[in-house]
């Protein structure tokens, strides 16, 4: 059945508006071009677009022509504010920023593990109060929330896991009490993910798995271009999987004895303690990165540098057997998935860069017939809030450009 004109219309104009995102401004000409509607088609739809508030004259083309130059449009920035939160066991970042993804303000809280839930749930909603405040933005759209822990695939909801604050849980409820906007909240390795295939390390991948290396570990598993997040939401939980060399096994309540218990951040500190590498700490981000990142650096280092043979190799036997316990981890995602591609994320991934990546590659080749490239993520720790805010972006973008009810 063919669609209505009206229809027609709105999918035209949606199509224009991603455009226009993707691109950035261009003239009528270019949306004539690359939509292939016809000129007066086009005409039509800016002029509605424009009648609406959701794009404007926002330059010229620098063509050299006759005549006055073709009018650039482009989306309006302010149309909607986002903002994006990365919750963490210790606190809370919040971004706020335009349509466009242009951040207006940044902001950050501790919370300590013995603050109560009602104390905690209060500073990580007056945080975002307050740096929309800072940004000039009176009213929210969208809230993106990326948080540890498992998303109810039925009600989206945080699930109640093991070992994370109560206030977590608590949080969107009060983000949706007290502020008149939407709120999506999402797994932090998923956004992490989201955010290496936009603008990272998996631009040119629609399947590939994500290993996150922070304080925690976790896993995101994206096929065909679409997220997996599973039955009950537990993709990538891969700090409960049993792999040798921890010295027991996991259970349903505690990943103690899984891979959590050979690539968490405690657990690489301890190795980097037996290797003698050293680091001082880095606010706002696992020991473990600054451990990893002081090592590449001693390994990386020219011969007639400071660095002492004995530093150095020190630094390269802690990164290879960092790189074996990676590589198990993998291997075992590998077997089951055959991603192609796997990056290594996080602040501990992008701290070891590509020399953690090779270590892990070589590794790799020799424990599964399965081609695979590994990448390190380039966007660290903040992988986390960029995802959250691609996702809140998506979210309000939705609703502004949806075609109007039939």
């Amino acid at each position: 059945m063919p669609a209505s004109p009206s229809t027609a219309r709105a999918i035209n104009d949606r199509l224009a508006l991603r455009l226009l995102q993707q691109e950035g401004p261009l003239t009528a000409g270019q949306l004539k071009q690359l939509t292939g509607l016809s000129r007066p088609s086009v005409a039509d739809l800016v002029e509605r677009l424009a009648a609406a508030g959701l794009i404007g004259v926002v330059g010229e083309s620098g063509e050299q022509r006759r005549g006055p130059n073709a009018r650039l449009y482009g989306i309006v920035a302010d149309r909607a504010h986002l903002a994006a939160l990365d919750v963490r066991t210790e606190g809370v970042t919040v971004v706020v920023a335009d349509l466009l993804g242009s951040v207006l303000a940044e902001a950050a809280v501790p919370i300590g593990g013995g603050t109560a839930t009602a104390p905690a749930v209060e500073q990580a909603v007056a945080l975002v109060e307050r740096t929309a405040g800072k940004a000039g933005v009176e009213r929210l759209h969208t809230i993106g929330v990326g948080a540890p822990g498992l998303i109810d695939p039925g009600t989206g909801e945080l699930r109640d896991s093991s070992g994370l604050p109560e206030w977590h849980r608590r949080l969107v409820a009060a983000l949706q009490e007290r502020l008149p906007a939407r709120v999506v909240v999402e797994n932090e390795t998923n956004l992490a993910a989201l955010a290496e295939q936009r603008e990272g390390a998996a631009r040119d991948r629609d399947t590939f798995a994500l290993l996150w290396f922070g304080h925690g570990i976790g896993a995101a598993v994206v096929l065909d271009g679409v997220l997996r997040r599973g039955a009950s939401g537990g993709t990538g939980e891969i700090g409960f999987l049993p792999v040798p060399g921890t010295g027991g096994l996991p259970s349903a309540t505690d990943c103690g004895g899984g891979f959590h218990s050979l690539a968490g951040a405690a657990a690489i500190a301890g190795l980097a303690r037996r290797h003698g590498v050293v680091a001082p700490a880095v606010p706002h981000e696992p020991h473990a990165a600054a451990l990893v990142r002081a090592a590449v650096a001693r390994t990386s280092a020219p011969a007639d540098a400071s660095v002492s043979a004995s530093g150095s190799a020190a630094a390269a036997g802690f990164l290879d057997e960092l790189a074996d316990r990676v590589a198990l981890g993998a291997a075992s995602v590998i077997a089951v998935l055959d991603p192609g591609c796997v990056v290594l994320a996080g602040e501990v991934g992008g701290a070891g860069g590509e020399v953690l990546a090779a270590r892990v590659r070589d590794r790799l080749a020799r424990l599964t017939p399965l081609p695979t490239e590994v990448r390190a993520g380039t966007l660290g720790g903040g992988a986390v809030l960029r995802g959250a805010l691609l996702t809140a972006r998506d979210g309000a973008q939705d609703e502004l450009f949806a075609p109007p009810e039939r």
